[in-house]
């Protein structure tokens, strides 16, 4: 386990960027400067945040602090996730298998579709009628 008193982690998902840092702790997410449960009302959300972290059996024994702008709630979310397991690995190389298997070492590629001329979005063509 390399010694160091900050570990770093950018990660991303759709429009959303976290930064991520992990500080020798107890365990608290603080994102934006807002405790995780004040800022994610979803439980399901806080699930996705804390996976990396319950993988490698390290709940308890690291702070994660995160800065993450862009997308909404899930997009952020799945950042954080991101941003969380690439920080990991930097605490200790051994955690790459346990993260990679679980895919949460993946940047998810899916984005929004761009929107075409001649349609209303995407793909939502102009309502069409015989008369």
């Amino acid at each position: 386990m390399a010694k160091a008193e900050k570990y770093y982690g950018t990660g991303r998902r759709k429009k959303s960027i976290a930064r991520v840092y992990l500080v020798p702790g107890k365990g608290d997410v603080i994102i934006n400067k807002r405790s995780m449960d004040e800022y994610f009302g979803l439980e399901t959300l806080k699930v996705i945040v804390r996976q990396p972290l319950v993988a490698t059996e390290n709940a308890d024994k690291f702070d994660v602090l995160v800065n993450v702008h862009g997308g909404g709630y899930t997009g952020q979310a799945g950042a954080i996730r991101h941003g969380i397991a690439r920080a990991l690995l930097q605490v200790d190389a051994d955690f790459k298998p346990v993260l990679k298997k679980a895919g949460y070492l993946t940047r998810d590629p899916r984005m929004k579709e761009r929107k075409k001329y001649g349609l209303k979005a995407a793909r939502r063509a102009p309502q069409f009628s015989k008369r």
